[in-house]
């Protein structure tokens, strides 16, 4: 029994939606979905009713896109209200999600304590001479906008950032909590500035994370960190924890003839090399 992940399907595009329909069965393992799946509730019961059969279980951890607000989901739930209503879908077909108690992984690799986490972004991923209340416009001198700003309402909370710190204070009691075992830490958006690695847009960098988690690796003795959110897989090694960024991301960013089953990144066990010592 392995434990693999991937995140950033973005199924709303009809290429993506081929690929993912294409992945091999893998009856005896389980499939980390670490967000940004789609936008709609629609797009989230179509990859969970098709990969949840071809997995023994699904762990998912949203990304910022599922939290949308879409013009055909007016109506609907928005900020937290929108999160419950999209937990409740998961739940209703099994899928662990943050909400639920952590699990203990006793596959391949283990054992480790899977701990799904969504934390959202506070804006602290830019200059130290630039005030939080100023971030976004600072973003916008770039010419970069995320469309969070229009679309991912925070309700209740005043803000996104606000909503940040709520579940960090959270999230962070019930890390705490562990005892005996490593972990794997799950999250969207990555938990240290420097993975977010953005040449071409670089500012884009606030609505990518926050600086509060960056021990969490170490407190909470992770033995992996997977996010995704930059569509720029990759493996990371900090302090002897690895880190990995598993998305696949839109179909203009990758090579037409990569498939979703090559983007499928195996977090346990993991490779074979030997870790390089913790610093």
């Amino acid at each position: 029994m392995k434990l693999f992940a991937l995140s950033d399907l973005h199924v709303g595009y009809a290429e993506n939606r081929w690929a993912i329909e294409r992945i091999t069965p893998r009856p005896n393992d389980w499939l980390i979905l670490a967000g940004d799946l789609g936008e709609t509730e629609q797009h989230l019961l179509y990859v969970l009713d098709t990969l949840g059969p071809r997995f023994k279980q699904l762990v998912w951890t949203p990304g910022n896109h599922e939290l949308y607000t879409m013009p055909s989901e007016r109506g609907g739930p928005r900020g937290q209200g929108r999160y419950d209503r999209l937990v409740e879908l998961c739940r209703g077909r099994g899928v662990i999600t943050p909400e639920d108690p952590y699990v203990l992984w006793d596959g391949e690799g283990g054992p480790h304590v899977l701990a799904p986490m969504f934390l959202l972004y506070d804006y602290s991923f830019r200059p130290a001479d630039v005030a939080e209340r100023d971030a976004v416009a600072w973003a916008v001198e770039s010419g970069v906008l995320c469309s969070d700003e229009e679309l991912l309402d925070p309700a209740p909370y005043a803000s996104r950032p606000a909503w940040c710190r709520a579940r960090l204070a959270a999230t962070e009691a019930r890390l705490a909590a562990i005892e005996g075992h490593s972990t794997v830490l799950i999250n969207h958006f990555p938990l240290r500035e420097e993975l977010v690695r953005l040449r071409h847009i670089p500012r884009f960098s606030i609505w990518c994370g926050t600086r509060r988690t960056h021990d969490w690796h170490t407190r909470f003795r992770a033995q992996v960190v997977v996010s995704g959110h930059l569509h720029i897989p990759r493996t990371d090694w900090i302090d002897g924890v690895r880190f990995e960024e598993v998305s696949f991301g839109y179909p203009r960013q990758r090579p037409a003839d990569r498939t979703a089953d090559s983007c499928l990144r195996e977090i346990l066990p993991g490779p074979a090399a030997a870790a390089p010592l913790r610093t």
